[in-house]
């Protein structure tokens, strides 16, 4: 099971092991990680699972969809490692993901 750390906006950090299958965002909903709401439940309709990837691993992402893409247009805060959790599936080569959640998902 891949390990994942949730970068808080202070610092902190909270790492959890992901089910396989399970994306970033349903280990925060399921692990209760602050900053990150899924509101759409993982639908890619929103972007409340907003965070930003880091190197080494933004690189080694998947290129987002164009859903993914059309919904982080939305994001105030948007940056260059932007991704929505909802998308990001990590495995065991991804194990060790790091995710930095913003300060706010406006």
């Amino acid at each position: 099971m891949p390990k994942v750390t949730y970068v808080q906006p202070d610092g902190s950090r909270i790492t959890c092991e992901l089910a396989a299958g399970d994306s970033v965002m349903d280990g925060a909903l399921d692990n209760g990680i602050p900053g990150i709401l899924g509101q759409c439940g993982g639908g890619c309709t929103c972007a409340t699972c907003h965070c930003y990837v880091p190197e080494p691993f933004f690189c080694r992402l998947p290129p987002p969809h164009p859903d993914e893409l059309a919904m982080l247009e939305y994001i105030c805060a948007r940056r260059w490692d932007s991704r929505l959790a909802c998308q990001l599936l990590p495995d065991e080569a991804l194990d060790g993901l790091v995710v930095v959640v913003p300060a706010d998902q406006g």
